[in-house]
Order: C-alpha cells, then sequence, then structure tokens
C-alpha cells in the first residue's frame, strides 16, 4: 500500500483513521481497530503497525473516504514512502551479537573475588549474597548481556572423588557489570540448606560461593542462555515476576533502564513501561529494595514496584500473600499490557511459582473470554513469554 502524505506543514489539522486488522494476541488478533491521528502523525503510525505485524485494511479522511491516498489530500502531492508488507508474525527479539560459551567446563576463565556481602537485612530468612569477579585478562574477555548466565565449578571434589560440576547463576549485573568499566560480573546466590535423615545439608556451590574472599580464584564458564533476554526497542513494556535470587535478571534490567550512569553509559534509553512483581516471605528478604524503590520515585511514570510478601501479607481470601495474588489483583491491567504487542513477560524464580502463576492468568484470561493455554503458547512463539525457573 502508498500512502501519499502530501506537502507536511505544522498547520495540518486534518485527522484520519487507519482501520487495522492483526494487532494483539488471541482473539484480538483477528478483530477490526481503528486509530484516529492528526495528519501528520499518520505515517509514523503506519510504519509502527507494519512493524508490529498488523494488516493495514484502509485509510480514512474525516469524511470516511478511503483509498489508497488519504481524503483530500493537497496537491502537488510529494513522493510516497512505500509501506512494507506486514510480517506473517511480530519480529522476533534480536539475538545478534549474544555471547555464549566463551568459556567451556574444560578450559574456564579463571576469575578473582572482589566482593562478597550480604543482601540481607536483619531478621531475614536465609542466607543470601551478592558476589563479584574481576573478568580482566580473558582472551578471549569474558563479556555477557543482561538475561544470561554463568557457570562456576566450585573448588574441591565430590564424593566419588571426581570434581565439583559447574552449577549456573543468573548474572545480576549489567554488561558493564557494576563498577559500569565492563570486566566484572556480579551474582545474587543463596545458600541452599535442605535437612535429610535428621542432618542439615549446605549446597556444594552455594556455599563456596557465600564462603568465599575476596581475592579468592574462581572457575568461570559461559555466558549461556539467550532465553532471558531484553527486547532492543526502547518502547517496550517488561513485566517482571520474581521470586527470592530470581531477582537478578530483573536487577539487569532495572539498572540498564534506571540507573542514571547506565543510562548514560549504554546508549539505550528506555521509554517504555516496567512492572517488577517481587515474592519474598519477609520484608527482610526483598532484594535490591532500595535500589527499585529509587527508581520507583525517580520515574513513577515508567516504572512500578508491587511487593507480595508472604509471612507479612494477607491475599484476599485472608491466606499468605504470594507473587500469584498479587497477579490476580492486578490481572485486569497485567492483560491490558499484554493485549500490546510491544509488551514482555519474564518469569524467575523456584519453578514451584509457575503453576501459581498460570492459574492466576488462566483465570484473568477467561474473564476476558480468552484461553490461556491457547494465550500463552502465543506469546512465548512470538518470543514475549520468556521463563526461566529451576
Amino acid at each position: 500500500m502508498r500512502v501519499s502524505t502530501g506537502r507536511a506543514i505544522q498547520s495540518d489539522s486534518r485527522m484520519f483513521t487507519v482501520v487495522v486488522e492483526g494487532l494483539g494476541i488471541g482473539r484480538q488478533r483477528q478483530a477490526e481497530r481503528r486509530f484516529t491521528v492528526p495528519f501528520n502523525q499518520l505515517q509514523g503510525l503506519m510504519q509502527s503497525i507494519a512493524q508490529q505485524g498488523g494488516r493495514i485494511r484502509a485509510v480514512l479522511g474525516a469524511d470516511g473516504a478511503g483509498g489508497d491516498t488519504p481524503a483530500a489530500a493537497p496537491a502537488p502531492a510529494a513522493p510516497a514512502p512505500k509501506v512494507k508488507a506486514a510480517p506473517s508474525k511480530p519480529a522476533a527479539v534480536s539475538h545478534a551479537d549474544v555471547p555464549v560459551n566463551l568459556y567451556k567446563p574444560k578450559d574456564p576463565f579463571i576469575g578473582t573475588v572482589t566482593e562478597n556481602y550480604s543482601l540481607l537485612a536483619d531478621g531475614a530468612i536465609g542466607r543470601v549474597n551478592h558476589i563479584t569477579f574481576d573478568l580482566k585478562g580473558g582472551d578471549p574477555q569474558l563479556h555477557y548481556v543482561e538475561g544470561q548466565s554463568i557457570g562456576i565449578i566450585p573448588d574441591g571434589t565430590d564424593a566419588n572423588g571426581k570434581p565439583n560440576k559447574l552449577r549456573l547463576y543468573s548474572i545480576a549485573s549489567t554488561r558493564h557489570g557494576d563498577n559500569l568499566a565492563g570486566d566484572t560480573v556480579s551474582l545474587c546466590v543463596r545458600q541452599l540448606q535442605y535437612e535429610k535423615d535428621g542432618e542439615t545439608i549446605n549446597g556444594v556451590c552455594s556455599t563456596f560461593l557465600c564462603d568465599i574472599e575476596p581475592g579468592a580464584k574462581v572457575k568461570i564458564t559461559g555466558p549461556v542462555g539467550k532465553e532471558m533476554l531484553l527486547p532492543a526497542d526502547e518502547d517496550a513494556n517488561v513485566i517482571m515476576l520474581a521470586t527470592g535470587t530470581g531477582i537478578a535478571p530483573m536487577r539487569t534490567y532495572l539498572r540498564r533502564m534506571f540507573e542514571p550512569a547506565e543510562r548514560e553509559k549504554n546508549g539505550w534509553t528506555f521509554k517504555g513501561k516496567a512492572w517488577l512483581f517481587m515474592g519474598a516471605p519477609t520484608t527482610a528478604n526483598l532484594l535490591y529494595d532500595d535500589d527499585f524503590n529509587r527508581y520507583q520515585e525517580q520515574y513513577p511514570d515508567n516504572f512500578r514496584y508491587t511487593k507480595a510478601i508472604s509471612r507479612e501479607q494477607q491475599n484476599a481470601s485472608g491466606g499468605r500473600m504470594y507473587i500469584q495474588d498479587r497477579v490476580s489483583e492486578n490481572a485486569e491491567e497485567i492483560f491490558s499490557w499484554i493485549e500490546n504487542p510491544k509488551t514482555h513477560v519474564y518469569m524467575c524464580g523456584l519453578r514451584g511459582m509457575e503453576p501459581g502463576i498460570d492459574e492466576a492468568m488462566a483465570t484473568a484470561a477467561a474473564a476476558k473470554n480468552l484461553n490461556w493455554s491457547e494465550l500463552r503458547p502465543q506469546l512465548k512463539k512470538a518470543e514475549r513469554w520468556h521463563v526461566e525457573t529451576y
């Protein structure tokens, strides 16, 4: 389709209606939608529709006339740029230039611990530490992007006398590192502990990391993972669902979006909306809470922070407040976000959170006469539903 924009002048007050199909998800993709804009926004709207996979059926002038040119276009008309044919599905998140497996288990990078401190406040349950490693001196340089993971091979041997196997951990720092020099990586690690035959068992790698001292050497592999990458679109909307140390990738996204020094450095200025749902057993267990509260204060139009504190808050039924309860409370608004093809959803944390989230989303979808079991695969296929649980 060609659209003649005519000779654009600021005083042009004409209005046009663009009739579109194929925007949104589920049944909404089948529905016809209309957008009415002034003349000077017409071309930009049509380009945006094409990029999002929409099909433009007609362009109508104020009098309802349609066709390949807007009604009452002035003459002489300037040559019109062509609008590219809409793709069969929304464009996928770009995975270009994403480093993978720069260092493998047989030949790991040897990093140096630069800091290791607790993330928990007094009275918290368990043990969670923020640990940073120096990556300088690698050939190649070990680098990564937000949403990836690295492997850690703990010192020592297993019960069979063999070297300990690596464990994967979501990276908690942006590609620039916490020092913004691009030569460190940070992890958010909870010490695994469980009871077996009356004995407390400590996780091998998590205990190794929580106990490690600055200056110690650590075997690092990776990076790996393309499931949790942020979209390149600065106008994207991002919903984040995290429990415990599942906050690690969300911290990378939010630092990239809202940390002033990051915004200056990364050449990528987030203009969309971000909404974090964070689950924790107590307030003292909220991780990076001060940073997230600060982002909400500084960017109230772009960031929302919703907490589910299970041992301190009650849900509508009087039970403990879990992240799925917060999703249910905000279901209508969450779905209004998801209906926008620019919205991505990220979930990270214990695998046990998935059924509750799915149930909440299914209930919310049913209220809009949508089938979540059909909707979720569509979101996944469009690379808008990202899950990393363990």
